[in-house]
């Protein structure tokens, strides 16, 4: 123990979260509201929740994302790029006190072909989701895990054989949210030494 730093114990009667930073996506949720409009909000607990097409991220059930996606049962994905940061920061602005979120108009969005919601234009991957389940009581939250049914990405950031994939990180770099309240933008990267014979 002589080499390592000293361990200094957390409180765990109160959230860890913010005694350091931890790396996360920074994505936008996309529902549609009741009376028609967009709903756009960033989330960072946001992970594959599988091999297979299955999608999951953290939100409240005070939050009108997990109302709207209760309702619809669907909702649409977009993984922001490091330009889009300021982007991303506005759609967390709160609502009036009428419950409206002028800033949502303002964002520029399109339509998601298959379900009933808008991404967020320029980010770098579009999923299309139909709610799968629903995980509630983890604390105040819930995990929302939905089966992606499109999917599109932009060119520039698609995997192919015919590039290294230490030089597509670099020429399109990744937006990690470094929580709580920084980000940073990934555009070096390393292969990963995996153990000879390793499977997932």
């Amino acid at each position: 123990m002589a080499d390592t730093a000293q361990l200094i114990e957390l409180d765990t009667s109160e959230s860890i979260w913010e005694s350091f930073f931890t790396v996360f996506p920074l994505v936008i949720v996309g529902t549609r509201e009741a009376d028609g409009s967009d709903d756009l909000a960033p989330k960072h607990l946001a992970i594959p929740m599988s091999w297979k097409n299955h999608f999951g991220f953290v939100c409240t059930p005070r939050h009108n994302t997990y109302q709207n996606i209760l309702r619809d049962r669907q909702f649409a994905v977009t993984y922001m790029r490091p330009s889009q940061t300021v982007l991303a920061s506005l759609a967390a602005s709160p609502r009036c006190e009428d419950g409206s979120k002028p800033i949502t108009e303002a964002l520029p969005t399109f339509a998601a072909e298959s379900i009933n919601a808008s991404f967020v234009r320029d980010g770098y991957l579009f999923l299309e989701c139909e709610l799968e389940q629903m995980v509630d009581d983890l604390g105040e939250n819930s995990l929302i895990i939905g089966r992606i049914v499109k999917a599109m990405i932009a060119e520039d950031e698609l995997r192919s054989n015919d590039q290294d994939d230490e030089d597509l990180v670099f020429r399109a770099p990744l937006l990690a949210y470094l929580y709580p309240g920084r980000f940073a933008e990934i555009s070096n990267s390393t292969k990963l030494p995996f153990p000879a014979g390793f499977k997932r």
